[in-house]
């Protein structure tokens, strides 16, 4: 008898980078790369949604809807390229209405997608429904998702055995049509004594036909070990990456799972002396990127605080764009409270930055100080329905913070009656903006918002981390660059106008202002209003000789994908403005002083 032959999908290019580079790489670095992978035999690679959607356009300055284009153009018309969608919120970290869910399906048909996996981070099975129809209304097959992680040490109710076969229960009582089921783990802390025993009753339940795939990473170090049980169960497709951006965060490496599967019923199916040569081309095109320490290591830490690696990586680059990296081990540890009194969704995006957030506005603020608004609206009910209900306390006063009161009612009803959501509303941010109004961007304004119309105006910034060679320091790859060594340490710089970038952060360089601005305030006259935390200026609502008064807004500022509105504390007149659209800032930074 023959050996089983498993299905692999190939996950470099899209959560191989994000669980290694937080998603920011260039597309036409690592298109050689993906040559060689089709060209040594692999037809199946995840290359667009989750984070490479937004990544892009935040960091890179690249539109993901032509990043997508090229990589069609790169592999040919027969490969199967998959992307990641995250239910009703398709690609962004906030849930959307009917309209853009179904722009989401057509836009990425239309840019050369194949096949969607598509899950819920509640495991919300209405919030399925209507994404997976119109995956499959558009063209595209559907590959329906079950989301797995392990709760906190001594915690329960939710994520065993018995829970992941009502959520395929309710998957199938719904009548959601699907092409092919898979498991997603995207914190690696499954047990797999789970695993086994989850993927044989699903075999049992589907029968011997269903394609059945596993998914999962090596951060807390068992993600080889739950992909040989998720074959044993019954699996009969997994994900695999490969160097530089397999272990640690990341999935296990092809050439790692070939040699774990050496004796055993199953083959691969690959030409691993192909495999072997495109690690060498793979790693050669990525040699130039800053490969954080945290994203290659096996964190047992994370059993007890579930972390994803596509999220891990994705947040300690923010944490060192803002200078608080150190910070790091104080958030990961307060993930369990947060996890627990949360309702046990799983840790994945969006609901994984939910948990981040919070834990880390309970590191900077003290405990439920500031609730973090994903992650208060997830706890009221405006992402579905938790796996278990939220701490009543923690309900309580995020209700309080955010000024809403917990629903039931489904998250496509809810996002259908939001103005300030839908296509509708993305095409007035464009039309406001003087922007042109298609398909693409309309699609852009409504994922992205705020950021996406500036990169649509050519406003974006690059945050790409490269190094040197032969240095350990990373730097900003931005155009127009120079390289600056000062006291035998080097930067990058790049200067456009009034604006000079450092290392990715932004200055202003207007010399002049910057000493009227300082006068002004150290003549003691008017209030400075600074910055609580570093951040990015999003919006700014006040001009010189404006009146305000207390608690009116004057600029939004984003930290940690969470945008932060700026009060002032005060009545009175807007004496000097010292930020703008864009600027970087940094704790204790005056934003605006009022007179």
């Amino acid at each position: 008898m023959g050996k089983k032959l498993i299905k692999v999908m190939d996950t470099s290019f899209r959560d191989g980078f994000q669980s290694v580079y937080g998603a920011r790489v260039f597309v036409d670095d690592f298109i050689p790369a993906l040559q060689s992978a089709v060209n040594a035999g692999i037809k199946h690679f995840e290359v667009a949604g989750g984070a490479r959607f937004q990544s892009p356009i935040f960091y890179c300055n690249e539109n993901a809807f032509e990043t997508m284009d090229k990589i069609r153009a790169a592999v040919g018309p027969d490969i199967n390229l998959q992307s990641l969608a995250r239910g009703v919120n398709v690609v962004g970290l906030d849930s959307q209405p009917r309209d853009i869910i179904n722009l989401h399906a057509k836009m990425f048909k239309k840019h050369g997608v194949t096949t969607v996996r598509n899950f819920d981070a509640l495991n919300d099975v209405n919030n399925l429904i209507y994404s997976g129809q119109c995956i499959r209304d558009n063209g595209l097959k559907h590959e329906v998702t079950i989301t797995m992680m392990e709760l906190p040490i001594g915690c329960e109710g939710a994520h065993d055995v018995a829970f992941y076969e009502k959520v395929l229960r309710n998957i199938l009582d719904a009548g959601i049509p699907f092409d092919s089921l898979a498991f997603k783990d995207a914190s690696g802390t499954s047990n797999p004594r789970k695993v086994y025993e989850t993927l044989k009753r699903t075999r049992e339940i589907l029968g011997a036909d269903a394609h059945i795939r596993f998914h999962s990473h090596e951060t807390a170090g068992t993600g080889l070990a739950a992909y040989l049980a998720a074959l044993d169960g019954g699996a009969d497709g997994i994900d695999l990456s490969m160097k530089p951006v397999s272990g640690g965060t990341a999935q296990p490496d092809i050439v790692s799972m070939w040699h774990a599967l050496k004796g055993t019923e199953y083959d691969l199916g690959i030409d691993i002396e192909k495999i072997l040569e495109t690690e060498e081309v793979f790693k050669e095109c990525m040699k130039d990127y800053f490969l954080p320490p945290e994203a290659l290591a096996v964190n047992p830490m994370i059993i007890q605080s579930p972390l994803p690696g596509g999220a891990l990586t994705a947040n300690t680059q923010m944490l060192r764009d803002n200078n608080l990296m150190d910070k790091y081990p104080e958030v990961v540890a307060a993930m369990k409270e947060v996890v627990e009194k949360g309702g046990f969704g799983t840790s994945v995006t969006p609901v994984s930055q939910f948990y981040f957030q919070q834990a880390f506005n309970n590191v900077m603020f003290g405990p439920w100080k500031k609730i973090a608004e994903g992650y208060g609206k997830m706890v009221l009910g405006y992402f579905g329905k938790t796996p278990c209900e939220p701490d009543a306390e923690v309900i309580k006063i995020a209700s309080e913070q955010l000024n809403l009161q917990p629903t039931t009612e489904l998250v496509v009803d809810l996002n259908d009656k939001d103005e300030t959501k839908g296509i509708k509303a993305a095409t007035k941010r464009l039309e406001e903006a003087g922007l042109p109004v298609n398909d693409e961007n309309i699609f852009i304004s409504a994922a992205c918002k705020e950021k996406g119309i500036l990169f649509l105006e050519g406003k974006a910034t690059i945050g790409v981390r490269k190094c040197e060679k032969g240095a350990n320091e990373p730097k900003v790859d931005t155009p127009n660059g120079y390289t600056v060594s000062v006291n035998g340490k080097k930067y990058a710089v790049a200067i456009e106008g009034k604006k000079a970038t450092v290392n990715g952060k932004l200055y202003d360089i207007d010399v002049k202002a910057g000493i009227e601005a300082n006068t002004h305030s150290a003549g003691g006259e008017g209030t400075p209003i600074k910055a609580a935390l570093p951040g990015n200026v999003l919006k700014v609502l006040v001009s010189n000789g404006d009146s305000i008064s207390e608690g009116d807004v004057i600029a939004v500022v984003e930290a940690m994908k969470m945008e932060t509105e700026i009060k002032s504390p005060v009545s009175g007149t807007v004496q000097s403005v010292e930020i703008e659209v864009g600027s970087k800032v940094k704790t204790g930074d005056v934003l605006v002083t009022i007179g």
